[in-house]
């Protein structure tokens, strides 16, 4: 009986590391594995293993401005969603009431229709010739021929909507698991709502905070559906240059040593990001 208990932990983990390791451990090691291929080799005449680790840094050289912009982009667009989606995550969870169920929904519907129609509905919206660019122009915050689309705006107002829910839900279920009574004892001790907010709410939702900023910068900073819509060439982020690569040029080693690095740099993010929420820290 004792041993079937201490082996009932690794038995209920059992399964979920088995789907990790078949899609994503299993695949990653091929990725890796492709990344190393001879550079020369084509679909046509085949690839060799000839551990050419030269094909990271070559990369790095021919598509660097790629990685910066997706950093880049996915840090403002991350900057712009916690503007907007703490205040509407602490709404909901602590202030909402009765419209609580409402204001979910309102988060949670744009996510039945699919990711690319959402993408495209934004792309009528910052048209020249939609309504927003108008009022723009005549708010005199765009000069005459100024636009909206195909700029690195548009692509950054593109990953802050799609990616919003992301944040607010991990930031809403860390809410309104907030113990009420923290804040009653912090009133009792004088403390202002700022002071309040900055000592006991945010401390106490950094957990929540941090899994909303990993949920919504991981899928940021490898989308290539809003900078292939939203933006130009200008504009285009490392999972364009992935997606050229695979499917156009049909670079295999290249595209898979972007596909690696990218990930690299995600996990890194992730192991950080996992080590300060432990900590209770917030970005």
């Amino acid at each position: 009986m004792k041993t079937s208990r201490r082996l009932l932990p690794y038995l209920l983990v059992l399964p979920g590391g088995l789907w990790l390791a078949l899609f994503f451990v299993a695949p990653a090691g091929q990725l890796a594995a492709t990344s190393l291929y001879d550079p020369a080799g084509s679909v046509a005449d085949g690839y060799d293993m000839t551990w050419s680790f030269g094909n990271y840094p070559a990369a790095l050289r021919a598509y660097g401005g790629h990685f910066g912009r997706s950093l880049l982009y996915a840090g403002i667009a991350t900057a712009i969603a916690l503007l907007l989606g703490y205040p509407l995550a602490y709404a909901m969870a602590r202030r909402a009431g009765r419209w609580k169920n409402l204001l979910m929904v309102c988060v949670v519907a744009p996510m039945f229709t699919s990711f690319l129609v959402r993408t495209l509905a934004w792309k009528t919206i910052l048209s020249d010739n939609g309504w927003l660019v108008g009022v723009l122009r005549d708010l005199h915050l765009l000069e005459p021929d100024g636009r909206l689309l195909a700029t690195p705006v548009a692509v950054v107002l593109g990953l802050t909507y799609n990616f919003l829910p992301f944040l607010v839900l991990p930031l809403y279920a860390s809410l309104e698991r907030l113990d009420g009574r923290l804040l009653e004892a912090a009133r009792d001790l004088y403390a202002g709502r700022l002071r309040t907010f900055v000592t006991v709410t945010l401390p106490l939702s950094a957990p929540g905070l941090t899994a909303g900023i990993l949920l919504f910068f991981i899928p940021a900073s490898g989308d290539y559906v809003n900078a292939r819509l939203l933006g130009s060439p200008n504009e285009y982020l490392v999972g364009n240059a992935i997606d050229s690569a695979f499917l156009v040029r049909l670079d295999y080693p290249q595209a898979a040593a972007l596909s690696f690095l990218l990930m690299a740099m995600v996990l890194a993010l992730v192991v950080a990001g996992l080590r300060r929420g432990r900590a209770g820290e917030v970005w």
